[in-house]
């Protein structure tokens, strides 16, 4: 019997009714809230240490800032920032607070904490929720689609780690700045940046997960390269037209600043790079496996 029977016979006996799948369905769907819903009790327990610890990027702009005089024209070193938020060098003393965030609805502060438990425990709970998806799609894959799916359960949340770290120790802390210089302070005009909780929380989740998203770039590319969708010449070809794509999502879903449109573009078009590369091996790989199947028959 060939490898090709063999799959046949092994994707044949994980058949089953109709309904057997769908009692599966609600196994699968109640673990996975159930894994929500811990991960949203633990997230929300720890709501204000988390909170303290998203606001740490811009409490090192604003300590830098202040340090350097504040303004428009206050200069500060690219490291020392990156450094501060990532608690590898002492912020500067300032004396009284430097950030100052406020709240304008009796309940902003427990709907924040709410949304941070809940984005929480969607990332608390994703090796459960991806390893039920897994479960439920294997028995309808050969056994060589199997053990190429694994590989990128892991691949993907590590993708987004990276994509989040990136965000957090080195573009939230430029965008803070950046913000703060913004400032009036001359001729008896003010004009200094007091954000809502709400607003600084929707700004840093929406970032990390625009750029945890667009990390997943490899993980899509080489999929699709997988299913033969896509092939790495013509990953090639078009990399121009790549990169135009990558510059556009790059101005839709940073804010408008040029500084951090290139932190997430050019970390994009590595990575798209690395995308063509995965696919090429897929292919030689795939090249390697045909001929010797030639040569067995």
């Amino acid at each position: 019997m060939s490898r090709t029977d063999q799959d046949e016979a092994e994707i044949e006996a994980s058949r089953a009714p109709l309904m057997a799948h769908l009692i599966e369905l609600r196994t699968r769907l109640l673990i996975c809230v159930v894994a929500f819903v811990l991960g949203f009790i633990l997230c929300f327990s720890f709501s204000e240490p988390i909170y303290i610890f998203l606001v740490k990027p811009f409490a090192a702009a604003a300590a830098f800032h202040a340090a350097a005089g504040g303004g428009a024209h206050a200069a500060v070193s690219p490291l020392d920032l990156i450094l501060g938020t990532a608690g590898l060098k002492p912020l500067p003393l300032i004396d009284g607070q430097t950030v100052n965030l406020i709240y304008t609805a009796p309940l902003e502060i427990l709907f924040t904490k709410m949304k941070l438990a809940g984005f929480g425990a969607v990332i608390v709970a994703f090796p459960v929720l991806a390893w039920q998806l897994y479960r439920f799609v294997a028995p309808g894959l050969y056994r060589n689609e199997r053990g190429a799916f694994l590989p990128f359960l892991i691949a993907a949340p590590l993708l987004f780690l990276l994509g989040a770290a990136l965000v957090y120790f080195v573009m939230l802390p430029f965008v803070m700045w950046f913000s703060l210089s913004q400032g009036i302070d001359q001729a008896g005009v003010s004009a200094a940046l007091l954000p809502k909780v709400s607003e600084y929380m929707n700004l840093v989740t929406a970032l990390i997960l625009a750029f945890g998203l667009c990390f997943q770039l490899p993980v899509v590319m080489t999929l699709l390269g997988l299913a033969g969708i896509i092939s790495s010449k013509t990953m090639a070809e078009g990399r121009r037209y790549a990169i135009v794509a990558v510059v556009v999502v790059a101005a839709v879903v940073t804010p408008p600043d040029p500084i951090s449109q290139l932190m997430l573009a050019v970390p994009l078009v590595l990575l798209y790079e690395v995308s063509i590369w995965c696919v090429r091996l897929i292919e030689l790989r795939r090249k390697k496996a045909d001929e010797a199947e030639g040569l067995a028959a």
